[in-house]
Formats: structure tokens, sequence, C-alpha cells
């Protein structure tokens, strides 16, 4: 999502710079007396002279650049995953593989199957949470596991490692 986020807003400085430039040659030439380049000042003038907030058209146009705004406002305040996990140092890992070694490593411990770790974010720091089957009573063995590969990948855990172990569903 990053880089989405960094194209839109290169397009939308963009899109910015350009409109405040001709605003501007248009100002001068506006001021100067002249006839400006791009808009015809009498003609827009007289269009929204007539316009008024009861059209359909204008109320559409309304409608469209709140829910615009709405919809950019609620991508933007979402809570994304991050891509890539601080460690400290000026050194990172990638979420995804912190994931796949951390259930690698869950998956490791006698009894336990189908384990699915996500890495979440808690403030500035972030903690792995480990849903699995097998036996419930086995969890400290999971997050000691977990903890042990978190050492050995040099990435500190700053809260407690979430387990959760769901029995295995027996066959009628």
């Amino acid at each position: 999502m990053r880089t989405a986020n960094r194209l839109a807003t290169l397009l939308l400085a963009a899109a910015l710079l350009a409109g405040g430039a001709l605003l501007a040659v248009e100002a001068l030439l506006a001021a100067a007396g002249r006839r400006a380049l791009l808009v015809d000042t009498a003609a827009w003038s007289a269009a929204l002279a007539r316009t008024r907030w009861d059209d359909p058209i204008v109320r559409a146009a309304a409608v469209a650049a709140l829910l615009l705004g709405l919809g950019i406002l609620a991508a933007e305040l979402r809570r994304w995953s991050p891509a890539r996990l601080d460690t400290g140092g000026g050194w990172h890992l990638h979420r995804r593989s912190v994931e796949r070694r951390l259930a690698a490593a869950a998956g490791s411990v006698p009894g336990v199957r189908r384990v699915r770790v996500r890495v979440r974010r808690r403030g500035a720091g972030w903690r792995p949470r480990v849903v699995a089957t097998g036996d419930p009573a086995a969890s400290a063995e999971v997050a000691f596991a977990v903890r042990q590969e978190l050492h050995r990948l040099a990435a500190p855990c700053t809260g407690r490692v979430e387990v959760r172990l769901l029995p295995r569903r027996r066959a009628p």
C-alpha cells in the first residue's frame, strides 16, 4: 500500500501544481487587462450566475465529491498491516517472512497442526498472534518456540505472544 500512497500523492501534487500555475498565469493576465488563455471569465460568470443549488447536476456533483472525500479519508485512517517490522538500529524484517518462520516454529511443536501466525501492530511495537489446532495445554510450548524463533531472528518482541490453540474436531 505504501507504493499506491506515494503514487496517489505524486499525482495529487502534480495536479495541484499545474492548477496553481494555471491560476497564477490567468490572474496575472486578468490583472494586466489582457484576455485569459484558457478560461473565458465572462462565460464562467454567466454560467455560475444561472446555476442554483437546487439543480440535480449540482447536487450529484456535491454528493460525488463528498463520497470521494469520505472514501479517501477512510482509506487513510484504516490501520494497515505493516509490510516491514522495525527491529531497531536501522534494521527491519519483512512481516510475511516473519509470519512464515513463526508458523514453522509453532508447527514444530508435537501435536500442533494447521498453524496460522499474524503479526499485529500495537502502538510503536508489534506482537505475534498464533492460531493453531492442537492440545490447549501445549500453548506454553508454542509460545516458547515462537519466542525462540524471534530470538534467532534478533527481533524484539515488546508484548506477549498471543497463542490460541483450538482442540481438534472429532469425526462423529
